[in-house]
């Protein structure tokens, strides 16, 4: 009866030992479950917090480059105001070059010699002012037609070659007058052409945007205005020298003609062979030279007629004059 007992008893504890151990199995199977599904949110929530630091830092990088393209504009920005204001500097105050435009058919003035050389009265001038004021004396040969435009865009700094300033006088910025120049006829002296009255008919000589042909063109002097209607034909030349040709083929009876430059004509013809009409009478008008800068630029402008007046002084302007046989036309000092 005990052995019955004892072995009732021993397989209760057993099925209670089997039990025990299927609980504690289950249990552990249910946590480890929960601990797994806690590190995959976990992992989820770490995932998503790093995705938003990258886009954080994607975000900071993009400002940044923002920021110095930005400031790399306003540093070219600030380079390219610094290069204009340098270089507008260096146009006056430090100054390397001075370009002076003339009209190379313009004796004596300015004009091509035989060996190719640009030399006149007004290049001599403007090379002892650059030697003066330490520049570099560039000759520019220009269309006399075409001055204006040279100057205002820089491609010249003044226009000086027997440059009329009488009736210009607002639409540049001038030196003091330096030359008294009138403007005449020059006619072959066996033409029987001894006055104004006689060109009636005649088929006359004049540069493009000369003096000369400004001044048959004023509408205020209506004896000029009568003179020029009087003519047969007037025919513009681009340079004198060609109509100084056509003046001894008999092309044309007459050149109406600045002063000085017509005296050169003269005398670098056969002698006797052409005159000036003579008297103050015959003359179509009386002016006065000057040089000719940019309006506005009365720096530059300046700067030459202080040291043109240097040169009156010391008496280098007379001894250039004299070399050029224009002593009686200046006019500067006096």
């Amino acid at each position: 009866m005990r052995k019955i007992v004892a072995a009732a008893l021993a397989v209760g504890m057993a099925a209670m030992t089997v039990t025990g151990c299927s609980s504690s199995k289950s249990e552990s199977k249910e946590t480890t479950k929960a601990t797994a599904e806690v590190s995959k949110e976990t992992q989820k929530e770490t995932e998503k917090a790093t995705e938003k630091e990258t886009e954080k830092d994607t975000e900071a990088v993009s400002t940044e480059e923002k920021t110095k393209e930005v400031s790399s504009k306003a540093d070219e920005a600030d380079t390219e105001k610094a290069k204009s204001d340098e270089a507008e500097s260096e146009s006056t105050s430090d100054q390397k070059t001075f370009t002076v435009g003339f009209d190379a058919e313009f004796p004596p003035y300015g004009y091509r010699d035989e060996s190719g050389e640009y030399v006149g009265f007004d290049l001599d001038l403007a090379e002892e002012v650059c030697d003066r004021q330490g520049w570099e004396l560039v000759k520019q040969p220009i269309d006399w037609d075409s001055k204006d435009m040279e100057l205002s865009t820089g491609a010249i700094d003044c226009i000086w070659n027997g440059f009329t300033m009488n009736s210009r006088e607002d639409d540049y910025t001038w030196s003091d007058p330096y030359i008294d120049n009138s403007q005449v006829f020059v006619v072959a002296a066996d033409s029987g052409i001894e006055n104004k009255s006689d060109l009636a008919g005649k088929v006359v000589a004049v540069q493009k945007d000369s003096s000369a042909l400004a001044a048959l063109n004023d509408e205020e002097n209506k004896d000029n205005i009568a003179l020029k209607d009087s003519f047969s034909q007037l025919i513009e030349y681009a340079d004198y020298n060609t109509a100084f040709m056509d003046l001894e083929q008999g092309a044309v009876e007459a050149v109406a003609i600045d002063i000085g430059v017509a005296q050169y004509q003269i005398d670098k013809r056969e002698e006797g062979a052409y005159v000036m009409l003579s008297g103050d009478d015959n003359k179509l008008a009386s002016e006065q030279y000057a040089v000719g800068f940019k309006k506005g630029n009365e720096e530059l402008r300046d700067k030459v007629q202080d040291t043109l007046d240097e040169m009156v002084k010391d008496g280098t302007f007379a001894e250039i004059a004299e070399k050029w046989g224009l002593t009686d036309s200046v006019c500067l000092g006096k």
